[in-house]
């Protein structure tokens, strides 16, 4: 260590106390009161260990008793979940969460002048505030998974913000597979499996797995990081996808207690970082076109509203990204926003919400073109989907030819307007998401795109 101390950091225990209710499980949440850390927010009875004579299953037992006035025998004590987490302020902790199902004692406010409310919250219905460690452990421990990262940045809250969720599980070693309330799951969906290989995208929250069936069936069963992502696939599974038909997986099951469903194959290769030659990109990026033609036809379009453009979220992203941006980006960034403000409303509807060409797959054999992953998907203007494939038509004008041949009109001024602003918001988001996450690709594609409009775009 070259001298130097190693570094400490504490270790706390969280109790996961957990009842069957009405509308499914609960668990029992405190509110934390005075002057305390994270005050006025939802956590779950937890605190420190004392010292080295105090083991994990002691502390949480301890702690417990202390907060609720519960006891608890040490044999009911189940390990759920470990989250070694970073609060905003820098500091690191290892948490280490534990379901408990069976206890003495009815739960109550034991510490007034640090908890001012106790009661149970079913465990598909988190309260709000809550405090954003605490619900990345709740979050990992719902989705069957046993360990996460959670490494807050410094502008985060403390507070869970859906928009800044940190959690990173970690995969588990050992036999390949998912934990088994996801087997489970699966099975009654498909039957026995006999196979699994974890295929989830190294730079998502999601987890995505490949299950092979007793007799050669091949499924993909994914568990999204969020409520508001299950949801948004879920719906765009039972609602337009359909309308793709054969361009398009299947949903077979889902699970809102473990956010996850299980869906069909397709065919093909993912387009992310293939090669092809020139005839046959044109080829691809023509029925890249067609097939945003048949998402964006997939339902009847609603009428122009005042809000297409996401601009809520852009001086946040600005004031990360700021460190990491070319002389000039700054200036262009408002400009584009001022001018966002006076472009007029589009019609809206289903759109992708990620339609680049990782999710794309190509199956050569067949000549056919197929479209994955919709916990992105909502209504919006159907430019939307063109904004992270306009970089793979970047100085290549017969691939936009192609495309829009496709697609079967061109883009209308006011979409051509709507697009120029909707690059400028995602390069700010990636610049500042990939300098946070350590992802160079996501900093570099952020900064070819704000070079590229700046020498086209007039704000």
């Amino acid at each position: 260590m070259s001298g130097e101390l190693r570094h400490r950091e504490p270790v706390d225990v969280h109790l996961i106390l957990r009842r069957d209710g009405a509308a499914g499980p609960e668990v029992l949440l405190s509110r934390r009161a005075g002057n305390v850390y994270a005050s006025g927010l939802w956590h779950l009875p937890s605190g420190h260990l004392d010292g080295p004579h105090e083991d994990v299953v002691g502390a949480l037992i301890r702690e417990a008793h202390e907060e609720t006035g519960v006891v608890i025998d040490p044999a009911e004590v189940r390990f759920a979940v470990t989250v070694h987490h970073r609060s905003p302020g820098g500091m690191s902790r290892t948490g280490v969460f534990f379901e408990v199902r069976a206890w003495q004692g009815t739960p109550a406010v034991r510490e007034a002048a640090v908890c001012d409310a106790m009661d149970w919250f079913g465990l598909e219905a988190l309260p709000e505030p809550m405090v954003a460690y605490c619900r990345a452990g709740l979050d990992t421990y719902r989705s069957g998974q046993a360990m996460a990262v959670h490494f807050q940045q410094p502008n985060d809250p403390i507070a869970y913000d859906p928009d800044r969720d940190r959690r990173r599980p970690v995969a588990a070693a050992g036999p390949a597979g998912p934990g088994a309330r996801l087997r489970e799951f699966t099975e009654r969906a498909v039957g026995r499996v006999t196979g699994w290989t974890d295929v989830s995208w190294a730079r998502e929250g999601s987890q995505v797995w490949r299950a092979v069936g007793v007799e050669g069936g091949l499924w993909f069963v994914k568990v999204h990081q969020n409520d508001r992502f299950h949801q948004r696939e879920v719906s765009a599974y039972r609602t337009w996808v359909p309308g793709l038909g054969v361009a398009a997986p299947r949903l077979v099951a889902a699970d809102e207690a473990l956010r996850a469903v299980v869906i069909t194959a397709v065919p093909g290769r993912s387009l992310h970082g293939a090669v092809h030659p020139p005839a046959e990109q044109r080829r691809i990026f023509h029925r890249i076109g067609r097939l945003a033609a048949a998402i964006h036809h997939s339902a009847p379009a609603r009428p122009a509203t005042g809000d297409t453009l996401p601009l809520g979220k852009w001086e946040r992203h600005l004031d990360a990204a700021r460190p990491h941006l070319a002389p000039g980006d700054e200036e262009f960034i408002r400009a584009m926003v001022v001018k966002a403000a006076g472009l007029p409303p589009l019609e809206a509807g289903p759109t992708h919400g990620d339609f680049q060409l990782r999710n794309l797959r190509w199956d050569e054999a067949s000549g056919s073109l197929y479209v994955i992953d919709f916990e992105r998907s909502e209504d919006g203007p159907a430019v939307r989907d063109f904004v992270r494939l306009s970089d793979a038509w970047a100085g290549r004008p017969d691939l936009y030819e192609a495309v829009m041949d496709g697609y079967d009109r061109p883009f209308t001024p006011a979409e051509e307007e709507h697009l120029a602003v909707l690059a400028v918001l995602d390069a700010l988001s990636g610049i500042q998401y990939g300098a946070a996450h350590g992802d160079p690709e996501l900093v570099e594609r952020g900064h070819r795109t704000l070079a590229r409009l700046r020498a086209t775009s007039h704000p």
